[in-house]
């Protein structure tokens, strides 16, 4: 899979964290057992559970898991600051945030090669933010064939849609984002990445499981006051779009520098989606 800063990923943190639906933020929690077990696909520097967790109850393990040791001693480091309180206990971090108990344990896997090799611990939920578009139609089912073979609960956001509206309007804009979508198309370290049809994707998957799948929109709706972000997104996108070599020379230049100026704003789509195996409410409601 293609590396991601810290830096970035910091940068990027408050936008997606605004950008969740809560809805099914909230309905997670309904179908959530406590304690709960959640292993984090691709976790970055743990952003995902800083999410979540202050929805999921006063009792949580979780497993990080990421190909990048790099990113994962950033994920340790950052969840003990957020925490306030963080103790070791072996190889895991003990999180004490809002009254909640949260131990958290570090793994360094190729979830290329095998993403069920991340669930031996057979978690409750399986989560991922800000993966699947990045994954194969092939690594997906995949996925969705590991976590039902547990019978998980699985919840992820903010993959890509491919809807995108940058303002004001460009001349490129059209190009650009053709281009974009293109490279996006490649391989990203799973196979040809889905792209905007991830969510579909994992719709499709979990449903021949038989799991109730729900999905909503998650878009950045990104200010001019958020101008760092929109600067890296754009020169992010501009270099994509430029490698394809669909454009003209210097129009993805062209465009990051109008899209650097002050005034501009963008809503980049994405969608979360949650899907719940059959039975498991049965399994799992408290006694009256």
């Amino acid at each position: 899979m293609s590396g991601f800063s810290p830096d970035w990923l910091a940068l990027r943190e408050p936008a997606d964290h605004a950008a969740r639906d809560p809805g099914l933020v909230a309905a997670l929690k309904r179908a959530l057992p406590a304690p709960v077990l959640a292993v984090d696909l691709g976790c970055g520097t743990g952003s995902n559970l800083r999410a979540l967790a202050p929805h999921l109850g006063p009792a949580q393990d979780w497993v990080l898991v990421d190909h990048d040791p790099a990113l994962l001693a950033a994920a340790r480091a950052r969840l003990a600051a957020w925490a306030g309180q963080a103790e070791a206990a072996g190889d895991a971090l003990i999180l004490h945030r809002d009254g909640a108990r949260i131990a958290v344990r570090f793994r360094a896997l190729d979830l290329a090669a095998d993403p069920a090799a991340a669930l031996r611990d057979a978690p409750d939920l399986v989560t991922a933010a800000a993966l699947f578009d990045l994954a194969s139609d092939d690594w997906i089912a995949a996925v969705a064939q590991a976590v039902a073979a547990i019978g998980a609960v699985f919840y992820t956001a903010l993959t890509y849609d491919g809807r995108e509206t940058w303002t004001p309007p460009h001349p490129a804009d059209a190009a650009i984002h053709a281009a974009f979508l293109a490279h996006q198309a490649g391989d990203k370290g799973f196979g040809p990445a889905a792209g905007p049809g991830a969510t579909e994707a994992l719709a499709s998957a979990f449903r021949r499981h038989g799991y109730a799948v729900e999905t909503a929109a998650s878009p950045w709706r990104l200010s001019p006051g958020e101008a760092a972000l929109l600067r890296q997104l754009a020169e992010g996108t501009a270099r994509a779009a430029e490698e394809t070599g669909r454009l003209p020379p210097g129009d993805a230049a062209a465009w990051a520098a109008a899209r650097r100026a002050s005034g501009t704003g963008a809503v980049i789509g994405h969608r979360d989606l949650l899907a719940v195996p059959p039975g498991w409410n049965r399994r799992h409601d408290a006694p009256a």
